[in-house]
């Protein structure tokens, strides 16, 4: 259910990793907590992130909650065509980023979780 490729938050972001940059969606475990996507509200190009940083929210017909970053560094693209289509969350979770990041600290990524232990913490 969560690909191998990916590295994990345990605020339950997924991270996919190209060179130094990163793109950031949310797992198939917190869209199904959310419900039905109907807003998401994402950074501009240029911000800075710290490791844990609320960069945007994504709203539900449950709820609204944060989206954090499980890196530090710049954002260096947002997915605009979340704007228009933010369902696509609940379709496909592990292939719907919400931003790309540039890394800043790759000592970071250590300590995101692989498959296997994210799977563990979203029993």
């Amino acid at each position: 259910m969560y690909p191998p490729e990916l590295k994990y938050s345990k605020d339950h972001e997924w991270l996919s990793m190209s060179g130094s940059e990163g793109r950031i969606g949310i797992t198939e475990y917190a869209q199904k907590q959310l419900g039905d996507v109907v807003f998401i509200d994402l950074p501009e190009v240029g911000r800075t992130l710290t490791k844990g940083e609320a960069f945007g929210t994504i709203e539900s017909v449950k709820a609204v909650s944060e989206l954090y970053s499980p890196v530090s560094g710049e954002i260096v693209g947002v997915n605009e065509d979340l704007a228009d289509t933010p369902e696509t969350v609940n379709t496909d979770p592990h292939e719907t980023w919400m931003v790309a990041i540039k890394i800043a600290n790759p000592d970071e990524l250590s300590e995101l979780l692989d498959n296997t232990e994210y799977a563990e913490l979203a029993k």
